[in-house]
């Protein structure tokens, strides 16, 4: 069986006050070709569908879109589970007759241990939703006693391998986090103080473990308890990350031979380093020029509106640093006379920026008293 392992699609994220609306659009059709062209029998998202509990009819939409290409055109199921950004009860609203049409919804955990089974050339493989479990939702939901997130996956887990004792293909999607995994800034925390780490030993029985919550593709404890990632970069701490949907060959004694499927953006997601001159050359000859950046730039001295010269090159600037400036103001305590000097210097970049030539030594004896009467007054 040919399984498309996806999560976090995080459907109508912004980044900083930036709709990613279109660029979602842009990946989620790599998806779909992927299902097409592939022979895929089954996609799986494995949380975070959407980026907020109640989102955006535009991300509603979105979805509603995805969703017919692959189940009604393609004719190929979807199995979803919440995540822990997800409103679980809004988003399976209708899932009784949304399964009778192939899309699969996980979200009250009541349902997470009523499997998808789905046949092959081999027989059977059976697909269990666990939606993001909040050790309370565990405890109202089956009437246990847990006191962790690792005692409530314990649980689940060995209910679905008790269910399976026939030794049925069975595969586990889970939106947790894995101990000892790669996190990222853009990542919603699960709790204070890495009380939500569980060990992966608990995925580890099953052929495959699906899962999402963290943005990096990676595994833990065993190849086949993985992660595929977002399907895109969703904050500047992600800007290496290469992202990819999980191409999954389950064979018929339950074997996984893993494959990444490259995910292309729209607008990719960078860090852009250097002295503004050379950023804004660099800019001009970039065919990538409309990319999201984070812009450091290097230069020591104050430079007037950065974020606008930088824009007239990098029309998608979203957050400009100056670590130079800020480095230089640790380092050292200055005496009033170098404050006076560092304000003249200060002038001199403003005025000569301004007016577009030096500002003369005439004009700079009177900025310097001027400055020098301002400080001591304030003193």
């Amino acid at each position: 069986m040919r399984i498309l392992h996806t999560s976090d699609w995080h459907l109508g994220r912004q980044l900083h006050h930036a709709s990613l609306l279109e660029d979602q659009r842009h990946v989620l059709a790599q998806i779909v070709a992927t299902v097409e062209a592939r022979a895929v029998d089954v996609v799986l998202v494995a949380g975070d569908v959407y980026d907020r509990s109640v989102p955006s009819a535009e991300a509603v939409a979105l979805l509603d879109e995805t969703l017919d290409a692959i189940t009604q055109r393609l004719g190929v199921p979807v199995v979803v589970v919440a995540g822990n950004h997800d409103g679980a009860e809004r988003l399976a609203a209708f899932a009784r007759p949304l399964a009778r049409a192939g899309i699969h919804l996980r979200g009250p955990l009541a349902d997470a241990l009523a499997p998808v089974v789905l046949r092959d050339a081999h027989g059977e493989v059976a697909f269990y939703g666990l939606p993001y479990a909040e050790p309370v939702a565990v405890r109202h939901a089956f009437g246990v006693e847990v006191r962790s997130h690792e005692d409530a996956i314990a649980f689940l887990t060995q209910r679905i391998a008790e269910r399976e004792a026939s030794g049925r293909r069975c595969v586990v999607l889970g939106h947790c986090f894995l101990a000892g995994s790669e996190e990222s800034a853009s990542e919603r925390p699960l709790s204070v103080g890495g009380v939500a780490a569980v060990a992966p030993r608990h995925f580890e029985r099953f052929c495959y473990a699906a899962l999402g919550h963290l943005h990096a593709p990676q595994h833990r404890g065993a190849r086949h308890v993985r992660y595929s990632g977002s399907i895109l970069k969703y904050s500047f701490s992600e800007a290496q990350q290469a992202k990819s949907a999980t191409l999954v060959e389950l064979d018929g004694d339950g074997r996984a031979t893993i494959e990444p499927v490259p995910l292309a953006p729209l607008r990719d997601v960078r860090v852009v380093e250097g002295e503004l001159d050379a950023v804004l050359a660099q800019g001009r000859r970039d065919p990538r020029r409309d990319d999201y950046l984070l812009v450091r730039l290097l230069d020591r001295h104050a430079i007037l509106d950065a974020m606008g010269r930088l824009r007239e090159v990098y029309p998608n600037v979203m957050q400009l640093e100056r670590p130079a400036l800020a480095q230089g103001g640790e380092r050292r305590a200055p005496s009033r006379e170098s404050i006076e000097r560092g304000h003249l210097a200060m002038f001199r970049d403003f005025y000569a920026q301004t007016k577009g030539e030096p500002l003369d030594d005439a004009r700079a004896s009177v900025v310097a008293d001027l400055l020098g009467r301002l400080l001591r007054e304030d003193a």
